[in-house]
C-alpha cells in the first residue's frame, strides 16, 4: 500500500541533499536540497567540476584520485569538508555516500548522497537528551499517545507502580488511579492533546500498589509535538508530594495558629475593662478554635483586692473545699443548645468549682487539665486552661468543642495557653490600671476645688480636662480661695510637663498658693514666695540652699546637687488675683502666664495688660501688680494654655479665636464654658486645659457699712450703736449681742495699741463681716493672759464667738476681722463652760 510520509518524519530532521556525477566527472543533476545546503542554486553547479568548486586546495589532488576510483565503480562514504559559496567559509562539513552508476550506453557515473554532519549531531545529542531526561529523570515520566495510552514510562515511575518500563506500553490512567481520580486525568489529557494548554501541578490522590496509605502526587501534563508542529501526544511529569502535604498540612496548622495569635494580639486588650478583655478572648477564639469558650474570674480580683496571690490562685473557698469563688463574665458558643454543663452557669453568676473537679485542679496546679466529656453532652472535648499574668492565676478559660469536631491536640493546648496567658496579661493589667487610675484620680480631685466653688460677689464657672486621657491627671489647675473681708482669691497655674509627675508637683503649688493666701499676702509677693517655693521643688532631697550667711553644703550634698537631673526642675506659669467684692477692684500679678481677658458690657473682649514677669522656678525677677476696676456684670476668664495653643496654628490665632469664643457670654456661665471648649479647636489630648470663668456682682451699697471713728474713748460706745442699728436695718437681731461685744473688743484693741483714727466696716453676704482698721503696723497676738491679769482675754473671747477672725497688713497699717454665720447657715458651736473658764 502506497501511502505518503506525514510531516514531521525524520527526513523533516536529516534533510537529505543528492546531486549526480557524469562520465565526464563534472556535475550534471543537481537537487533543489543540495542548493539549500551548499548554497548554491542549481544553474551554478551544473556542468563544474565538484572538487574544483567546493573542495579545499590542498585536498582537490585526493578528491581527484576519490572521483576516478568511484568511476571506476567503487562506492564510497566518508566525511568531506565544503566551502559555502556565500561566504567562502570553509566550515561545512559534510557526510557523503557516493554510489557508482552506469547508463545504457555504458557510461559510468556517480550518485551522490550529502547529509549535513552538524545535523546529524544535532539529532544525536536531542536522543541523548531526551533519554537522560526521560531515562534518568527522579520524577515518575509518561509519553502518552493520541490515543491516551501510555507509549512509554520512565524507570522512576516503573520502581512505584512496579514491572519494567516496557511493561506499562499500553495501559490507561484507569489501570493506576481509582475511577473518580482516573476519570479527572483522562479528563485533563484530553484537554491538553486537544488545546495544547499546559496542566500545571494538578492534585491526584490515589494508593500506590502493594500500600494502603494514600498518596499524593503533583501532575504536569503538555502536548509534545512532531519536528513540524504536529501533536503527537501528551508527556506527563507525575512527583509524590505526600510528605510535602503533610508539611502543608503542618504549615496550614501553623499559620492558623500565628494568624490566630496576632488576632488575639490586635483584638484582646483594646479595652482596660475586665469584662470586655474576657468578652474579645471568646470572639477571638469562637468558632476558628473551638465551637463554645468561657471565661471566670476570681471574685476578689474583680472586687479590687490590693494583693492578688501567687501563682496557685486565690485561695480557696472556706466552704466546699474547692476553689475560691469566680464569677462568669464571658461565654460565647457557636453551637445552639449545646451548653458546657448540663447546669450551666449564667454570665456574672458566682460560683466555685469542687475539689476534685478537673477544673479545681487546673487552677491549682496552674496547668491545663482536658475535662472529661459527660455522657449524652453535645461536647467531647473540653480544655480548662488557667490565666496565668505575672506569677498569678486570676481565672479559668475553657475552651470547648463540640461532637463532630477534631479533638484537642498537644498543638491546640500550647495555643490555648498562648491566648489565656496573653488574655490573663491584659486582665492584669486592666486591674492594675483600674487601681492606678482611681488613685489618680482621688489625687487630682482632692487637688482641685469644687464643682461649684462660691465666692462673694462673683459668679464662678469652671473647667478642667487631662491632657492625658489614661490617667486623667495633669499639671494644670485652677483655685477659688476666700479671703477675709469678702474677698477672692482666683489663681490659674500651669506646671510644664505631663501626667502624674506634673499633677504632683501642681498639688504642691496649689497648696503652697492656698498657705500664702491665707497669709493674705499682695498678689506680688505670694508669687514671689511661691517662686521660692518652686525652686525648692527641684532641689534634690537632703541638699539646702545657700543662705545669706552662705551657709556651706556638705560634700555628700554637693555630689547630689552635682548629679541631678536637670530634668528635674520644675517650672511653672500662674495668674493670682485677688478680688474686692466691694469696690470690685481685682489686683492682678502674673508668673510668664497667659494675660486674662475681660468682658465688659456692651464691649469686645480684650486682653489684660498684666506684665507676664518670669516663670515660676526661675528665680531673680520681682513680679509686678496692675490693679483693675470691674465693672458690674463683666465677664473675667483665666485659663492655661492648653486652650488656645495648638502645633496647627500660632499662638496669636488662638487668643484671637479664644476672645471671639467669649465675646458673646451666655446668660449662664456654664454654657458659656461649654461654649468656648465646643468652639475652639482645642486638639484636647495634647496638653491640659484649665478654664476659670468669673461674672463681677459687686456687693449692692445697703450690704455695705462703713464708719471712721475718732480716737477716743467713746468711739467703743459709738462703735456699738452703729453696729446694733445696721444690723437691726438687715433683720440680724439674734446676732447684735454677739457683734456688739466683739466690735467693742476690736475697738477697744485698736485704741489701746494702734494709731491714727479708727474704721468700722460691716459687710453682708453669705456671712456677717466686721472689720476694724487702723494706722498701727504691730498686729495682735492672742495670748493666754495669768489669772492675775486684768486684760489680754479679748482676742480669746473673739476666737471663742466668731466663726474665725484674723488680721492682715494694709498699704497703712492693718486691719483686724471677724466673721459670723448668718441666721439659718451653718450655726456656730457656742463656747462651753470649760472654754469659758479656761480664759481666767
Amino acid at each position: 500500500m502506497w501511502k505518503s510520509s506525514t510531516p514531521g518524519s525524520l527526513y523533516d530532521y536529516v534533510q537529505v541533499a543528492s546531486f549526480s556525477i557524469g562520465a565526464d566527472g563534472v556535475v550534471d543533476q543537481w537537487s533543489a536540497r543540495a542548493a539549500e545546503l551548499f548554497g548554491v542554486p542549481p544553474q551554478d553547479a551544473v556542468g563544474r567540476d565538484p572538487i574544483e568548486a567546493f573542495v579545499p586546495p590542498e585536498l582537490r589532488d585526493l578528491g581527484h584520485r576519490k572521483v576516478s576510483e568511484i568511476l571506476d565503480g567503487r562506492e564510497w562514504t566518508g566525511i568531506v569538508p565544503f566551502r559555502f559559496a556565500s561566504d567562502g567559509s570553509m566550515d561545512g562539513i559534510a557526510e557523503v555516500y557516493v554510489m557508482p552508476t552506469e547508463t545504457e550506453d555504458g557510461e559510468k557515473g556517480a550518485v551522490c548522497l550529502v547529509v549535513d554532519v552538524r545535523a546529524l549531531r544535532r539529532i544525536e545529542t536531542d536522543i541523548a537528551a531526551a533519554e537522560a531526561i526521560f531515562g534518568q529523570s527522579p520524577f515518575g515520566f509518561l509519553l502518552f499517545g493520541t490515543d491516551l495510552k501510555v507509549q512509554r514510562a520512565n524507570r522512576r515511575f516503573a520502581s512505584v507502580f512496579g514491572g519494567a518500563a516496557d511493561d506499562h506500553r499500553g495501559r490507561t490512567v484507569h489501570d493506576y488511579l481509582p475511577r473518580q481520580e482516573a476519570d479527572r486525568m483522562a479528563a485533563a489529557l484530553r484537554h491538553v492533546l486537544e488545546t495544547g494548554e499546559s496542566v500545571t501541578d494538578m492534585q491526584i490522590i490515589g494508593p500506590a500498589p502493594g500500600a494502603s496509605d494514600r498518596r499524593h502526587w503533583s501532575i504536569n501534563l503538555y502536548r509534545v509535538h512532531s519536528g513540524s508542529g504536529r501533536p503527537i501526544g501528551v508527556a506527563g511529569l507525575g512527583t509524590d508530594v505526600t510528605r510535602r502535604q503533610a508539611a502543608a498540612r503542618e504549615a496550614a496548622h501553623a499559620r492558623r495558629n500565628l494568624a490566630l495569635l496576632n488576632e488575639a494580639g490586635a483584638r484582646i486588650g483594646n479595652s482596660l475593662d475586665l469584662e470586655a478583655t474576657a468578652r474579645q478572648l471568646l470572639d477571638v477564639t469562637v468558632p476558628v478554635f473551638c465551637d463554645l469558650a468561657s471565661v471566670d474570674l476570681y471574685q476578689g480580683l474583680l472586687d479590687g483586692d490590693e494583693a492578688p496571690p501567687g501563682l496557685g490562685g486565690y485561695p480557696r473557698a472556706k466552704s466546699g473545699g474547692g476553689s475560691a469563688e469566680l464569677r462568669r463574665v464571658a461565654f460565647a458558643s457557636a453551637v445552639s443548645q449545646a451548653p458546657l454543663e448540663e447546669d450551666p452557669v449564667p454570665v456574672g453568676s458566682v460560683h466555685h468549682y469542687g475539689f476534685n473537679s478537673a477544673d479545681a485542679e487546673a487552677l491549682r496546679t496552674a496547668r491545663p487539665v482536658i475535662v472529661p466529656a459527660e455522657d449524652g453532652s453535645l461536647v467531647h472535648s473540653t480544655l480548662a486552661v488557667p490565666m496565668v499574668a505575672h506569677d498569678t492565676v486570676v481565672g479559668l478559660a475553657r475552651f470547648s468543642r463540640a461532637k463532630g469536631s477534631e479533638s484537642f491536640g498537644e498543638r491546640d493546648r500550647a495555643l490555648a495557653v498562648e491566648l489565656a496567658a496573653r488574655a490573663a496579661v491584659c486582665i492584669d493589667n486592666a486591674r492594675l490600671y483600674r487601681r492606678e487610675h482611681e488613685r489618680a484620680l482621688i489625687l487630682q480631685r482632692s487637688l482641685l476645688p469644687p464643682g461649684d466653688p462660691a465666692a462673694a460677689g462673683l459668679d464662678i464657672a469652671c473647667r478642667y480636662l487631662p491632657g492625658n486621657a489614661a490617667t486623667e491627671v495633669g499639671g494644670d489647675w485652677f483655685d477659688v480661695i476666700e479671703l477675709p473681708g469678702h474677698r477672692t482669691a482666683l489663681v490659674v497655674g500651669d506646671v510644664m510637663g505631663r501626667g502624674l509627675r506634673a499633677a504632683v508637683a501642681m498639688g504642691e503649688l496649689r497648696t503652697a498658693v492656698r498657705t500664702l493666701a491665707l497669709l493674705d499676702l499682695e498678689p506680688a509677693e505670694v508669687l514671689s514666695a511661691l517662686d521660692e517655693v518652686a525652686r525648692g521643688l527641684g532641689t534634690p532631697w537632703g541638699h539646702q540652699r545657700t543662705g545669706a550667711a552662705g551657709a556651706q553644703r556638705s560634700p555628700r550634698s554637693a555630689a547630689a546637687n552635682r548629679d541631678a537631673d536637670p530634668s528635674e526642675v520644675y517650672l511653672a506659669t500662674c495668674v493670682y488675683a485677688v478680688y474686692d467684692s466691694v469696690t470690685r477692684r481685682c489686683t492682678f500679678a502674673n508668673a510668664g502666664h497667659l494675660p486674662p481677658v475681660l468682658v465688659e458690657p456692651d464691649d469686645p473682649a480684650l486682653m489684660l495688660d498684666v506684665p507676664p514677669g518670669m516663670p515660676l522656678g526661675v528665680g531673680g525677677e520681682p513680679f509686678e501688680e496692675v490693679e483693675v476696676e470691674l465693672p458690674e456684670g463683666a465677664l473675667l476668664a483665666l485659663y492655661t494654655d492648653g486652650l488656645v495653643e495648638s502645633r496647627d496654628h500660632p499662638l496669636d490665632d488662638g487668643l484671637r479665636a479664644f476672645r471671639s469664643a467669649i465675646n458673646d457670654p451666655a446668660p449662664a456661665l456654664e454654657d458659656v464654658c461649654d461654649h468656648v471648649l465646643n468652639t475652639l479647636d482645642t486638639h484636647h489630648g495634647e496638653d491640659d486645659i484649665a478654664l476659670l470663668v468669673a461674672r463681677v456682682q459687686g456687693l449692692p451699697e445697703d450690704a455695705v457699712g462703713d464708719w471712721t471713728l475718732p480716737r477716743e474713748p467713746r468711739s467703743v460706745g459709738k462703735a456699738r450703736e452703729l453696729a446694733r442699728a445696721r444690723l437691726q436695718s438687715w433683720n440680724l437681731e439674734s446676732l447684735v449681742d454677739t457683734t456688739e461685744l466683739l466690735v467693742s473688743e476690736l475697738v477697744t484693741n485698736a485704741l489701746r495699741y494702734g494709731e491714727g483714727e479708727i474704721r468700722l466696716r460691716l459687710l453682708l453676704d453669705r456671712t456677717l463681716v466686721c472689720e476694724v482698721w487702723d494706722a498701727g503696723l504691730v498686729q495682735p497676738r492672742r495670748r493666754r493672759a495669768r489669772a492675775t491679769d486684768e486684760g489680754g482675754r479679748g482676742l480669746q473671747l473673739v476666737g471663742l464667738l466668731s466663726a474665725g477672725w484674723g488680721s492682715r497688713r494694709t498699704p497703712r497699717g492693718k486691719t483686724v476681722w471677724f466673721e459670723l454665720p448668718l441666721p439659718g447657715g451653718r450655726p456656730t458651736a457656742e463656747p462651753t463652760v470649760e472654754q469659758l473658764l479656761s480664759m481666767f
